[in-house]
């Protein structure tokens, strides 16, 4: 054997054992560089499903505020929240927006809190056993009597 072929033949054996390493590298690299884009894409969208019920539930809040005892008003005596309107504008609301929630009145009617519970349906991240999440926000309003005329 000459010694360009000596050399060839050693250059080949030297790395018999580690054929197809490279390929098991990238395949791992590919599985967390897709684990981790399900991750950013849900991540983002469960933020952007998190702020939209956050403002459903400001919304449902602001609505049943409007709901007023009107006697109470119109006589100066305060303002104060007719809770059964306030709780069916809200609910109402909440049913429009295609969403899950709970209504709480204070018994003086000073103040309305709203809870919304909806459901995130995933993406990417179903492969990886999420295919919801929930998502749950609150909203409080409390009703103040403004005279104009100060």
């Amino acid at each position: 054997m000459s010694i360009k072929e000596h050399s060839r033949a050693r250059r080949r054996g030297r790395g018999e054992g580690e054929r197809g390493s490279v390929t098991l590298y990238f395949l791992g690299f590919a599985i967390v560089m897709i684990g981790l884009l399900a991750l950013l894409v849900d991540g983002g969208r469960l933020l952007m499903a998190s702020a939209n019920a956050e403002d459903i539930a400001a919304e449902a809040a602001r609505s049943a505020g409007q709901e007023i005892n009107g006697p109470d008003a119109i006589t100066g005596d305060g303002t104060r929240a007719d809770p059964q309107k306030a709780a069916a504008t809200a609910q109402a609301f909440l049913a429009d927006a295609g969403v899950q929630g709970t209504v709480t009145i204070s018994e003086d009617g000073q103040s309305i809190t709203i809870t919304v519970h909806d459901t995130y349906q995933t993406l990417l991240l179903g492969g990886f056993g999420y295919s919801s999440m929930q998502v749950t926000a609150h909203a409080d309003v409390t009703l103040e009597r403004t005279d104009p005329g100060a």
